[in-house]
């Protein structure tokens, strides 16, 4: 027991680092530095620790990785921990690339619980998120698990937008005919994933989104130390449950400890501190030291996890559980916590500079007053201005961001601005005209500072966009992917989903794009024999008011890039090249051409119009008033 009254009852024992996937979310594409042999835990060394744990009062362990199935005496392992008194539960949590065929003698040694990771029921896009191949494998391992009875067999599934946010109801649909539990996890920081608030989904939202297909959807009663929140369809076999690990931490009832492969033990998953047990072990400690080592380590756990930067604002907690628009909130993150980071602490002097404007900013002194600051910040760049302020000291002139745009040598330092976009030199007396950007691009507002074009006064119409891209790889590589021979998988499948992927990212791409909802996205790649060299072609549909060519054009690059991505470790000598956009349509609905069935376009001459409407006209078709 902690400090604070916590019992932990539960342990878990990872038995590996190794694992036979590289998810994306988990792992860097490279792997990790795997720690020797000789100071990894051997077998009678994790059942020694394990048998002091059960003594203590742990009753369930989880043996986990790395990947633990591929460790080679895994069934020994769970055989000597059935044998152990009073441990009531022995689970597993695998990717399940292996478990089909394990799967048999690990239930006859006493496995008695399983989780299994699958981030999605797409092959292609399961291939790309953990970088190797194995889809039906898990699948096959799923299934086996519910014909040897386990109930439920938990789906572990991490949620990321962007990747699998759209396949939520997907997983749900899953539970309908197969005794699972579906555990969608938020997505959560880990060294090699490179944290983002963009990349997650909050469970409040998900909740959102089953509601609305399943209205019907009921809250199941939980244990006090679970860590899901539980829901059922009724009249499927299985439920579903959210794992809310940063949205609403369950800290105040954790009940886990957990031991590395290494032998350290740690008393929180996100906590730095470690003890190691088999340094103790292997120095001859005896089991009552082991006990007061262990004890105090439990001492010591703090009451809840360290939270990423921003999480410790109640405000954006509120906004992460409440906000009625939890996507963008989503999206709002990524970029408060740059600032964040750039934030001086709560007693520090440093001011920021904006450094396209040189503009100082100078932020208060508590956290709300910074939250407020931030938040300020980010609303006013989301449309398009800057809010620093200028050193109320300094005489340089907002003014002259309009010189430098436009390429005119003005004196900054004069505060006597002539109207419109002339300025004052000090030394010749005279006005010099600067253009403005605003005259040139329209991205650009009257000061030449970044903004999004209105499109609310345009009309909605159909839009269409075909981009393509040409990928030449050399004789080599071309000849492995033609074959399906490179090590990372069908290069052709996985760019094909990565271009798909792109086209619904681009306005997170690119900061000045409009958020389009899509109505149909494709990506196709042949290959070309006589050029040695991958054609993709990448097209885009919406009914909104304004194009979607950069989507095409994202589509086709990011299916570029991933080509290159996996076929670099055969040749260095790949070029993309004709990355374009081949066309661009927009029609809308006129008040004749609904009438008569017809479709009016931006690219269709008037002429063409006019002739159809004369040829349905005299063809005495008649048409209600």
């Amino acid at each position: 027991m902690d400090s604070f009254g916590r019992q932990h009852n539960y342990l878990r024992i990872s038995l590996t680092e190794k694992c036979n996937l590289r998810c994306q979310y988990c792992m860097p594409e490279e792997g990790v530095q795997l720690t020797p042999k000789s100071e990894l835990l051997t077998t009678q060394e994790i059942i020694t620790l394990a048998r002091l744990f059960v003594k203590e009062g742990v009753d369930k362990i989880r043996l986990t990785g790395g990947e633990p199935l591929i460790r080679p005496d895994v069934v020994d392992i769970v055989g000597e921990l059935y044998k152990l008194e009073g441990l009531k539960t022995i689970a597993v949590t695998t990717n399940g690339i292996n478990l089909t065929r394990l799967l048999p003698r690990l239930k006859e040694a006493g496995l008695n619980a399983i989780n299994i990771s699958l981030d999605t029921l797409v092959p292609a896009k399961f291939e790309f998120i953990v970088r190797r191949k194995g889809f039906h494998k898990v699948m096959e391992g799923i299934h086996k698990a519910t014909e040897l009875g386990y109930h439920p067999v938990k789906v572990n599934c991490v949620v990321m937008r962007g990747f699998n946010e759209d396949e939520v109801l997907d997983f749900v649909g899953f539970t309908k005919d197969l005794p699972l539990d579906v555990r969608f996890i938020e997505y959560m920081p880990f060294d090699g994933n490179k944290w983002n608030f963009k990349k997650m989904v909050s469970y409040k939202e998900m909740l959102d989104t089953i509601k609305q297909r399943w209205p019907e959807l009921e809250k199941l009663p939980c244990e006090t130390s679970s860590t899901a929140k539980s829901y059922k369809v009724p009249h499927f076999q299985g439920q579903i449950s959210f794992i809310t690990s940063m949205s609403e931490h369950f800290c105040g009832s954790c009940n886990r400890l957990r031991i590395t492969a290494d032998g350290n033990l740690k008393v929180c998953l996100f906590g730095n501190s470690e003890v190691s047990l088999r340094d103790h072990l292997r120095s001859g400690a005896s089991e009552e030291e082991l006990i007061q080592i262990i004890g105090a380590a439990v001492g010591r756990k703090k009451k809840q996890h360290a939270e990423p930067a921003l999480m410790s604002f109640p405000l954006c907690q509120d906004a992460l559980q409440n906000s009625p628009n939890s996507k963008r909130w989503g999206h709002t993150f990524s970029h408060l916590l740059t600032l964040r980071a750039s934030l001086p602490k709560q007693n520090g002097k440093a001011s920021m500079k904006n450094k396209f404007t040189g503009h100082i900013f100078l932020p208060g002194s508590h956290p709300e007053k910074q939250w407020h600051i931030a938040t300020g910040i980010l609303q006013t760049q989301l449309r398009g201005y800057s809010v620093f302020q200028k050193d109320p000291s300094s005489t340089f002139d907002k003014k002259c961001l309009d010189a430098s745009v436009g390429q005119v040598p003005v004196d900054c330092q004069s505060k006597e601005a002539c109207s419109g976009s002339e300025f004052h030199n000090r030394d010749s007396g005279s006005c010099t005209r600067v253009p403005r950007a605003s005259d040139n691009l329209t991205h650009t507002d009257e000061e030449g500072r970044a903004t999004m074009v209105d499109v609310g006064g345009k009309p909605d119409s159909r839009r269409s966009a075909v981009a393509g891209a040409v990928v030449l790889l050399g004789e080599k590589a071309f000849g492995m992917v033609k074959q399906n021979q490179v090590k990372k998988g069908d290069v052709l499948a996985v760019a094909q989903i990565a271009g798909i992927q792109g086209a619904k990212l681009t306005s997170q791409l690119i900061p000045l794009c409009h958020n389009i909802p899509l109505y149909h996205v494709e990506v196709s790649l042949s290959l070309d024999e006589a050029r040695h060299a991958v054609v993709i072609r990448s097209s885009c549909h919406t009914w909104g008011r304004t194009g979607v060519e950069m989507e095409a054009l994202t589509a086709a690059s990011l299916a570029a890039l991933t080509v290159y991505d996996m076929c670099k470790a055969v040749t260095h000598d790949i070029i993309i090249q004709e990355l374009k956009l081949i066309s661009k349509t927009a029609s809308y609905r006129s008040p004749f051409a609904q009438l008569l069935g017809l479709e009016t376009s931006a690219e269709t001459p008037c002429l063409q119009h006019c002739l159809t409407l004369s040829a349905h006209l005299n063809s005495g078709a008649t048409y209600p008033c």
